[in-house]
């Protein structure tokens, strides 16, 4: 992977709110799972700023980010701003911006498609975590409907299989019972939302107006409730060049941090304000496993936090652990349990954690690149098995250690379980034919053509050594052959 990464892309959302009878609502659309971001999430209407969203924004003369604004509201609402009011557009000019991007600007220069930025304010701005290839600068933009806004019609859209106005603390409970997933940035901005309204006597206009002031933008990463997640630059596997490291409890109550991998005195510092932020007891650094990107400088992490260090008895005998965990082991923090889940196969002694909140993962699944399986030190069938293992505990979410969450676990370990077994299969199928590693290996990868040489080689052996623990093949000076 390139190292130099490109700038984040910039996009624009809407928090559009309306009167209650318990207080302002909120409209959250619940993201189709064929998105290829934040899908089953929670979010804002909204979307990137295109090409044409700059052409636009030169002759009409505002902003670019409103341009693309008043875009994704007719495509995936239908609708437009006018003088301070939402207003809906025919079905026939919304199919035809959603065919077309140009179409707007087009029929924005008529009357068709009247559009106004009155009551619009920019609350917030935020930027995505560097754990992931792709990055975005977001712009969150407020309207207030102080009349009822027009019914919401998704047949056209494609981007939300679900859409709902809800007051602020309902959507935050069920959030925090694990009971839906919103976007990260959505989830934080609504505490602000709500902290606010309770400050200003549930009047949204004053809120947003305080928001427009001091556009907060708070740097926890909660993808759910009691997990933060808090990237830190590593020497790992490309293209993955961070490690994420993990602080897990209830904010205010005894928490844990997972896998801090620093090694520079920066990279503890965000460490330390993430443990801070929490204003509860860390009471441990657990560590996955033992590889070097997971580890960190221990001197460091002691002088920074002076806690004891937790580990699996395997992993202890790299760095001394205070605490050993047992597999089926329950950790409970305030009044989230944490499962210990021993997981060799990518590494000997590898912990997973999991709770109602989700798992983490450490090197068993990533949300970017992939997982090796180190020929010698781990083992590629006891690594599937206990793949299948996670896969029937049905978690939430996956916090793995190196990309983005994973949003959708059960779709990403069965891709993971299937896909070592047909390399399997493959590497059968070769042995057929020769008993030389190099060529086992490219036959194997043959449906890979971008795989790197020697990590195929490096990956084919991981499976020979499995096969023939299991008595299903042999090697001799003559190389590898089926039994």
């Amino acid at each position: 992977m390139d190292s130099k990464r490109k700038p984040p892309r910039p996009t624009v959302t809407i928090m559009l709110t309306k009167p209650g009878s318990n207080g302002p609502k909120v409209l959250l659309g619940k993201r189709e799972e064929t998105m290829p971001s934040f899908p089953g999430y929670w979010a804002f209407p909204g979307g990137g700023v295109s090409r044409v969203d700059n052409e636009a924004a030169e002759t009409l003369g505002i902003e670019n980010r409103l341009v693309a604004l008043f875009r994704e509201m007719v495509e995936e609402l239908g609708f437009t701003i006018q003088n301070g009011k939402i207003n809906s557009v025919s079905d026939s000019i919304q199919a035809r911006v959603i065919s077309e991007k140009s179409a707007w600007f087009e029929l924005a220069q008529t009357s068709a498609l009247p559009y106004n930025g009155n009551g619009i304010r920019l609350i917030s701005e935020r930027t995505t975590p560097p754990f992931g290839p792709y990055r975005f600068a977001n712009a969150f933009f407020h309207f207030h409907c102080v009349d009822e806004p027009p019914q919401i019609s998704l047949t056209q859209q494609t981007e939300f299989s679900e859409i709902q106005w809800i007051e602020p603390r309902y959507l935050l409970e069920q959030w925090n019972k694990h009971e839906i997933k919103v976007a990260p940035p959505v989830v934080t901005l609504l505490m602000e939302v709500e902290r606010c309204l309770n400050l200003m006597d549930g009047d949204m206009e004053r809120v947003a107006a305080d928001l427009e002031k001091r556009k907060p933008g708070r740097r926890s990463i909660l993808f759910a409730h009691g997990v933060e997640v808090i990237p830190v630059p590593t020497a790992t596997l490309p293209p993955a060049d961070h490690t994420n490291a993990y602080l897990i409890g209830e904010k205010g109550g005894p928490c844990l941090l997972i896998d801090p991998a620093c090694r520079a005195r920066e990279s503890m510092e965000v460490l330390a304000e993430s443990v801070d932020r929490h204003e509860g007891d860390l009471i441990g650094i657990l560590f996955t496993h033992h590889h070097a990107d997971h580890l960190g400088d221990i001197g460091l992490l002691k002088e920074g936090f002076n806690v004891p260090i937790w580990g699996s008895k395997i992993t202890s005998e790299t760095i001394p652990c205070d605490r050993i965990l047992e597999d089926g082991e329950l950790i409970m923090l305030g009044e989230q349990a944490w499962e210990v889940l021993i997981t060799p196969g990518h590494c000997p002694g590898h912990i997973c954690l999991i709770s109602d909140a989700g798992l983490v993962a450490g090197d068993m699944v990533a949300g970017i690149g992939t997982i090796l399986v180190p020929p010698h030190e781990g083992d590629m069938h006891e690594y599937i098995r206990q793949l299948e293992r996670l896969k029937n505990k049905r978690p939430h979410l996956i916090f793995p250690s190196h990309g983005p969450v994973i949003p959708l676990p059960q779709k990403i370990l069965n891709h993971y379980i299937s896909h070592r077994k047909n390399r399997e299969e493959k590497i059968l199928q070769a042995l057929v034919s020769s008993s030389d590693i190099q060529e086992i290996a490219r036959m194997a990868y043959e449906d890979t053509p971008k795989a790197h040489p020697f990590l195929a080689k490096d990956q084919t052996l991981a499976h020979l050594i499995s096969l023939q623990k299991n008595h299903q093949v042999t090697h001799d000076k003559n190389g590898w052959r089926l039994v």
